[in-house]
C-alpha cells in the first residue's frame, strides 16, 4: 500500500443504553472524511453501530467492558507499515494509566495504540525500551457521555492520516453546533 491512509478513530457511543445517536453534525463530518478504515474501542453497545462504522472502511472494532457482543479484545493492523493496536482499555487502573498503556504497546509491539474507556481525548508521544517511541491515542466518546470514571462530557473523535512513519492527528472536539479541530503530527 503506498501513499496516505486516512483511518476514523472513534469509539465510546454507548448507544442506545446512554446516547440516542452521533450527533448529526458529526455524522457529517464522517461522511465527509474520506476514511479507508475504521478503528473503534468499543462500548458500542448496539451491534447496528457495526454496519454503520462498516460504510467508512475497513473495520477494527474490539469489544468494550459495556458490549455483549463477539468482538475481539484487542487487534493489530499493520498500515504503511506502522502497526497499530487498538484495545478497549478496561483493566487498565487508574483508567488512562499512560505506564499501563505503554507496557501493553510493548506487549504487543506496536508503534500507535489506540484505545479507549476514559471518554477523554488523548494524543500522546512516549519513549519506550531501546529508543522506541509509541503514539497512544483515545478519542474519547463520541456522544459524550458519562463513562463511569469522569470523562470530558463533549462528543470527540479522530481521523488519523498514515504515511510511511508519519501520523498526523486530526482531534474532533463538539462544542455547541461545532466542531473544534486540534492537529498533532508526529514520525515514528
Amino acid at each position: 500500500m503506498g501513499g496516505d491512509v486516512r483511518l476514523l478513530v472513534i469509539g465510546d457511543t454507548h448507544i442506545p443504553s446512554r446516547a440516542k445517536k452521533i450527533d448529526d453534525v458529526i455524522v457529517e463530518r464522517i461522511m465527509s472524511g474520506g476514511t479507508s478504515q475504521v478503528f473503534c474501542t468499543g462500548d458500542l453497545t448496539d451491534e447496528k453501530l457495526l454496519d454503520f462504522y462498516a460504510e467508512f472502511g475497513e473495520l477494527h472494532v474490539v469489544r468494550g467492558n459495556m458490549d455483549y457482543l463477539n468482538l475481539k479484545k484487542w487487534d493489530v493492523a499493520e498500515i504503511e507499515g506502522l502497526k497499530i493496536g487498538l484495545i478497549h482499555g478496561d483493566g487498565i487502573y487508574p483508567r488512562g494509566n499512560v505506564k499501563e498503556l505503554c507496557r501493553i504497546a510493548e506487549t504487543l509491539a506496536v508503534d500507535v495504540l489506540i484505545s479507549g474507556h476514559t471518554h477523554r481525548p488523548q494524543v500522546l508521544m512516549r519513549g519506550l525500551a531501546g529508543g522506541k517511541k509509541v503514539l497512544l491515542l483515545n478519542p474519547g466518546s463520541a456522544t459524550g457521555v458519562w463513562g463511569g470514571g469522569g470523562g470530558s462530557g463533549k462528543p470527540s473523535f479522530m481521523f488519523l492520516d498514515v504515511s510511511r512513519r508519519s501520523c498526523i492527528v486530526h482531534l474532533f472536539e463538539l462544542e455547541g453546533r461545532s466542531l473544534k479541530e486540534k492537529t498533532y503530527s508526529f514520525t515514528l
